[in-house]
């Protein structure tokens, strides 16, 4: 009996073909890989043919098999098993996979003496190692790759060539006598020692990492802190910090078990903890958590072993994309004072992805390095394009069974940005086949990726900021069904010329009714508002009739430069300020982040706000004025207000639908995110939060592209 297998999913470079052919002892044919997956023919007893099929549905770690699809073909009586050249004809449609940190297997063999890789801060196998930041093209064989210029020397040909081996078709496959060399500027001697050194004597040191240079100094060093953030030009912003270990993860932050579990997975991304250990004060200034990440390249295990923790920022200037091109050094003259660098290339520049761990699972604030491209699960008929939004831009594209959400973009208001932005979809369409038919943005007409939109020749589809955020929840949790979206975020453009954010609507994937919302109050000042919120904290005094800044009231009542919200965002900003908290801010969300910090959590009682055709934040504000309780207490009692109102509001309107999906920006805050889930489960709705997408902004273009995708032509 012969048949033939087509396996769909992330299968290449995962070690898909070695574990076919091991599965194989003893059975005839051949397994390759093509633009679709990996194409398998397999002769045997058929006994013999259901164990291997039975086999195949439990792959190796890396892999995920979206589908395996058998046929009988006519036996040929072969009783060899082969792996084949790649078929690079016909249409790509195979999936690549995300990054993954080095393997223990590989560890060991850096750390072992007696080993040729020892101390190799570039050893990698099937199990580990660069992936998307290197492939250039599919099928994933080394020729497209940006380890092609590397020619394999004879030991890792054999490695490369033998079916037994760890490595066997491992693309990225290399030692010292054939792979990438690192090199450190100025000076002279052991790359490694010669950067360790200058970032504990204090310097600032750019390492090219997978995905895009980092600007590294140590993280109990003041003074090089204080220095890395002068001439970034970012002032209060946390930095990350690179632990070695889950031991020195520990003395740093709490780490509670479901933490431990996202620190040390293959994706390492970088996990938001309550902070505990001393580190120097202009790492996190003010701020009661730490982003902390675990070494996920060889090169990181090894600077570590020698420096400590250390702070591992992007290597930019604030809001320009990270730098990656080698040829892209000059951007950083002024910044850093050294470079440890390599010569392998980095084809897509990739952020690092941040997490926080919520109700006991991780929540994508950045999806980027480690997930990014690894396809959401999805349903659509044709080609589909979303443009996503301004801030925290991500794009996506969609065909058949995924949607293809990007890495992290940016903020898109620069140059640079763009430039990223567009290259990136170029690079996505060709990678994984889509020539989009429709292309879907957002509904505010300055936005760069809603005039990126407007430039295409295909079909176009406006969708509403805050109906995008409820579309990628739904989609998120594969639930198509009408449901009451509560959509709280800082800004978005809303129809009816204000700008909305604190937003009730009966949507699905097809359409949305808004159904309430934060009653409206004016931003003095316009976007200076947002940047200052202690305009909004004038705006609100003022709506409660009491006495506040003249000025800034009479450019309020004025309407001149003062556009009316419903912002969630700026109803914590006002909050924030009255509280003492924050009256400017250096980076969005801050306020409403330093005033999560200061809520007593054990604070149970509830500020009330009226409900009637709209939600009367004011009330909020009103109560936290004369509250004479402890600041901590009452920054709790507002998010509890917040929760009651959304649970209270979802009552009202619960003959619509008895399931609530929670997305926008603002419900990246914890507390007011496990508040609301507690008060709207207790009154018996089933909640739905986001799984695979950031609830921000990350994610809106995975909703532009869901509403897309059920929109009739």
């Amino acid at each position: 009996m012969r048949v033939a297998i087509s396996v769909t999913g992330v299968v290449q470079g995962v070690g898909f073909r070695p574990f076919v052919h091991r599965l194989a002892r003893g059975l005839g044919g051949f397994v390759g890989n093509d633009g679709h997956g990996v194409f398998i023919e397999v002769e045997g007893t058929p006994a013999q043919i259901t164990a291997f099929v039975d086999a195949l549905k439990e792959p190796p770690p890396l892999a995920v098999l979206d589908d395996v699809r058998v046929r009988e073909v006519p036996a040929r009586g072969e009783t060899g098993f082969r792996i084949v050249a790649s078929d690079n004809t016909g249409v790509a449609d195979t999936l690549v996979s995300a990054d993954s940190a080095t393997c223990d297997d590989c560890l060991r063999e850096l750390r072992d003496p007696g080993d040729r890789r020892f101390r190799y801060p570039f050893v990698n196998c099937t199990n580990c190692g660069p992936r998307f930041t290197i492939v250039r093209g599919v099928p994933y064989d080394r020729p497209l790759t940006t380890m092609a210029a590397f020619a394999m020397c004879a030991e890792c040909k054999q490695e490369y060539e033998d079916p037994a081996d760890r490595r066997f078709h491992a693309q990225p496959v290399c030692c010292p006598a054939c792979g990438p060399t690192l090199q450190f500027e100025p000076g002279a001697g052991d790359p490694l020692e010669a950067a360790a050194e200058a970032i504990r004597a204090g310097s600032v040191v750019a390492v090219k990492g997978l995905g895009g240079y980092h600007l590294a100094v140590g993280a109990r060093h003041e003074a090089a802190a204080k220095k890395l953030r002068e001439r970034k030009h970012r002032e209060d912003k946390p930095f990350a910090v690179m632990v070695a270990d889950l031991r020195q993860a520990k003395e740093l932050a709490e780490v509670d078990a479901d933490a431990e579990e996202v620190l040390s997975g293959r994706r390492r991304p970088i996990v938001l903890l309550p902070k505990k250990g001393r580190l120097a004060h202009s790492v996190a200034p003010g701020n009661r958590r730490i982003g902390l990440m675990l070494p996920y390249t060889p090169l990181h295990h090894l600077l570590l072993e020698q420096t400590g923790p250390i702070v591992l920022t992007s290597a930019n200037v604030s809001d320009e994309p990270i730098v990656h091109r080698d040829d892209d050094l000059g951007r950083l003259q002024g910044i850093a004072d050294a470079f440890l660098t390599h010569d392998r290339p980095i084809h897509v520049r990739t952020d690092d992805s941040v997490v926080r761990i919520t109700r006991g699972k991780p929540q994508l604030q950045r999806r980027s390095r480690g997930y990014a491209p690894e396809p959401v699960r999805f349903e659509t008929s044709r080609h589909l394009l979303g443009c996503g939004a301004e801030l925290k831009n991500t794009f996506c594209l969609a065909k058949g069974h995924h949607a293809f959400v990007s890495h992290h973009i940016g903020d898109l208001e620069n140059y640079e940005t763009f430039r990223a932005f567009t290259e990136g979809i170029e690079h996505f369409k060709h990678l994984f086949d889509v020539d989009p038919v429709l292309v879907a943005h957002d509904l505010h007409p300055e936005y760069l990726s809603t005039k990126y939109a407007l430039d295409q020749d295909v079909e176009l589809l406006g969708v509403q900021h805050h109906h995008a955020h409820i579309a990628a929840c739904l989609a998120d949790n594969d639930h198509r069904e009408p449901v009451l979206g509560v959509a709280f975020d800082g800004t978005g453009f809303g129809p009816d010329g204000t700008i909305w954010g604190g937003e009730v609507l009966l949507a699905d994937l097809t359409s949305y009714r808004r159904l309430s919302h934060l009653r409206t109050v004016a931003m003095p000042g316009g976007a200076q508002a947002i940047r200052q919120p202690w305009r909004m904290a004038t705006s609100y005094v003022d709506e409660l009739g009491r006495p506040a800044r003249e000025d800034v009231v009479k450019l309020k009542r004025s309407g001149l430069n003062s556009p009316l919200t419903s912002s969630a965002g700026r109803l914590f900003d006002a909050a924030a300020s009255l509280l003492g908290v924050r009256d400017t801010v250096n980076y969005e969300g801050q306020a409403a982040i330093e005033l999560e910090q200061l809520a007593d959590p054990a604070e149970t009682t509830a500020y009330r706000a009226r409900i009637d055709d709209v939600i009367h934040g004011e009330d909020l504000i009103a109560a936290l004025l004369d509250d004479p309780s402890s600041k901590p207490k009452r920054a709790a009692r507002f998010h509890n207000g917040v929760a009651d109102a959304i649970v209270r509001t979802c009552d009202r309107f619960r003959d619509h639908s008895d399931t609530v999906a929670l997305s926008g920006g603002v419900f990246q805050n914890v507390l007011l995110l496990d508040r609301t889930v507690e008060g709207l489960e207790n009154r018996g709705f089933r909640v739905l939060t986001h799984r695979s997408v950031p609830t921000n902004d990350g994610g809106i273009s995975f909703g532009q592209v869901a509403v897309a995708s059920r929109t009739t032509r």
